[in-house]
């Protein structure tokens, strides 16, 4: 992923009113290892229910914002994304509504995600052998270049419903 400024991210939300759209409080972007995300998604401090995630789509930013479920999960789940079963963090569900009418219409998507979005960390951690001769770093390009495609559908899917 590229760098992005405030800006490219506030215009990029495709899912939120613009009063939603600015009241969103951004990660310290000169603070994040670009060269290792696959898309950025961020946890809002000011609403801890709310994350945020932005992906390039036809290389350009697409972002939207989801709510965490107020539910609990009764077992531990794999994340949608990252398709993670060893993983070092929580699993929550998350909601997003769909962009244009639908969403104002209260239509939502829901997936299983990383609670911080931690996705991209995830797939870069060597996979265990899982036999003699295991390619593990064909692995881990297998397992980001699958990230990719999840998370650009997901996003893809709120964003073509308007």
């Amino acid at each position: 992923m590229h760098t992005l400024t405030e800006r490219d991210i506030r215009a990029s939300l495709i899912n939120v009113s613009q009063r939603e759209r600015a009241s969103l409080l951004l990660p310290a972007l000169d603070e994040l290892p670009w060269d290792r995300l696959d898309y950025l998604g961020w946890r809002d401090r000011k609403q801890p229910m709310v994350g945020c995630v932005i992906t390039l789509l036809d290389d350009e930013p697409t972002g939207i914002v989801l709510r965490q479920s107020e539910g609990r999960i009764r077992a531990r789940p794999q994340c949608s994304w990252c398709e993670d079963v060893t993983l070092p963090n929580d699993v929550v569900m998350f909601s997003a509504r769909r962009a244009g009418k639908a969403g104002r219409n209260g239509d939502t998507v829901g997936t299983l995600v990383c609670a911080e979005f931690q996705c991209p960390a995830n797939v870069r951690r060597p996979a265990p052998p899982a036999y003699i001769g295991f390619d593990q770093a064909a692995e881990r390009e297998r397992r980001i270049q699958a990230l990719r495609v999840h998370v650009d559908n997901f996003v893809r899917d709120i964003r073509d419903s308007a």
